[in-house]
């Protein structure tokens, strides 16, 4: 038993939980802004207000998920420069290696 090689049981814990924390601080983000937009309404009695700041929740809650799909796409371009997921692009540039 002690042979056997130990995996790490946090990072699927860890992954997942940041898939989830996605979902949640864009409802968290889009939530702040309403806050914000009723604040500044209150305080001032102007009611575009409460939109404006609807409209910085929604942008937030976009530059969240744009943040996430960066982080992805730097992931996936590492896994693309390993050698046992090149999807065939070694047998591709031998067969040109061959043709020359």
């Amino acid at each position: 038993m002690e042979t056997e090689e130990h995996k790490p049981r946090i990072k699927p814990i860890i992954e997942g939980a940041e898939s989830l924390s996605l979902g949640i601080s864009m409802v968290v983000a889009v939530l702040i802004g309403v806050g914000i937009g009723l604040g500044l309404k209150k305080l001032t009695g102007i009611t575009w207000l409460l939109w404006i700041g609807v409209a910085i929740g929604i942008l937030a809650a976009f530059l969240n998920v744009y943040k996430a799909y960066s982080k992805q796409y730097k992931e996936f371009e590492k896994l693309a420069k390993d050698p046992r997921y090149n999807m065939g692009k070694s047998q591709k540039d031998d067969d040109d290696d061959d043709e020359d």
